[in-house]
């Protein structure tokens, strides 16, 4: 998703990290990490895949995701692909305990939350399903945005519901797909809120596309770019 519809987020990703000291390395063999092939049944193309992934990275010090999806594939559900094959099972273990999404390891491993970024203007959170259910990941995030300065952030009400993308599920089940982004548009409306934030770029591209063709006048940012403005 970030690769082919969102660079932008990478390079801020690489932008913030990379303000904190660390040296950022882009492995231009990479390509999915198998959860579309996953989520739709097809195991043995998400192996193929989550192989690749695993030679690709299986070095790295640590695996910085734009994505809680993508995180929680790797860190949940490499362990029930791999079951039957020891060996890349324990690979995939190792590889898990170093894969981070990216607000978890500002927050948890380089211990930061004010990273130097002014953002001035009046946001709202979203919170992605995978980040928020399968990853555990809430508080950092806000923690995060609260330090950047001239940002207003407003919570949703509700907070915790769900875009209505699903990866395949929004094409699969296209009208309550679109229902359910509809009722999270008019959440994000009732905040006054004029950017839309969130660490999923699929949720993103969800919430952008229906505030689009409602005409209203608010833009959706991921975290990093938030975070990578000066």
């Amino acid at each position: 998703m970030v690769d082919q519809l969102m660079p932008q987020v990478g390079i801020a990703m690489a932008d913030v990290l990379e303000r904190l000291g660390y040296r950022v390395d882009f492995p231009e063999e990479q390509t999915c990490c198998g959860q579309p092939a996953f989520n739709s049944g097809y195991r043995a193309e998400a192996r193929t895949v989550a192989r690749h992934f695993i030679d690709t990275f299986e070095q790295s010090e640590a695996v910085v995701v734009p994505s809680g999806s993508c995180a929680s594939m790797v860190v949940h559900h490499y362990a029930e692909l791999f079951q039957k094959e020891p060996a890349t099972l324990s690979r995939a273990e190792s590889l898990a305990k170093r894969v981070w999404e990216f607000s978890e390891f500002l927050t948890r491993v380089a211990g930061v939350e004010d990273v130097g970024a002014r953002f001035e203007d009046v946001v709202t959170y979203h919170d992605g399903c995978h980040s928020l259910r399968e990853m555990g990941i809430r508080e950092g995030p806000r923690r995060l945005l609260a330090r950047v300065r001239g940002l207003d952030l407003r919570e949703m009400q509700p907070a915790e519901e769900c875009c209505g993308f699903g990866g395949t599920f929004s094409v699969k089940f296209a009208e309550l797909s679109g229902a359910m982004a509809r009722t999270r548009i008019e959440a994000i409306l009732r905040t006054g809120a004029r950017t839309v934030v969130s660490a999923d770029p699929s949720c993103l591209m969800q919430i952008q596309g229906v505030l689009s063709r409602a005409g209203a006048p608010v833009r959706t940012l991921h975290l990093a770019e938030v975070l990578a403005s000066r």
